[in-house]
């Protein structure tokens, strides 16, 4: 199976100016772990995580005050849509991360996560296991 086959295609997009506030905002709207940072006169295409924003809130910073820009990840990998989902497994366990911002011609078309590739490779859902005591 494909990247293109598990990827999501509804990218939440944001600028680097978004507080965290807003940027978690959206992301919990749109119910998503990720957000992709487009800045055009900056770094270019970075990302934006939960983990991001957990570990900002962690350090008591103020989620009105900080950005998105401040804490996007820039040193970004990318994954092909025609790449394979064990390409992108082993992208992100050698990576540590857990979301690829998915280009087809240096443009963003989607973004598979962990969550994204377990539920492809995963059985179909069967009823959860009753526990017996």
């Amino acid at each position: 199976m494909l990247v293109r086959d598990a990827m999501s295609t509804m990218v939440l997009t944001i600028g680097p100016a978004h507080t965290l506030r807003q940027a978690a905002r959206l992301m919990s709207a749109r119910r998503v772990g990720a957000a992709v940072v487009l800045d055009p006169d900056g770094c270019g295409i970075g990302i934006l995580t939960e983990r991001d924003i957990l570990n900002s809130l962690g350090l008591n910073q103020n989620p009105d005050a900080e950005t998105a820009g401040t804490h996007t990840t820039t040193d970004v990998v990318f994954a092909a849509p025609a790449w394979t989902l064990e390409d992108a497994a082993e992208a992100m366990t050698h990576g540590g991360f857990r979301h690829l911002i998915v280009l087809d011609q240096q443009e963003p078309v989607g973004i598979v996560s962990v969550r994204d590739i377990i539920r492809c490779w995963a059985p179909a859902r069967r009823p959860a296991p009753t526990l017996t005591v």
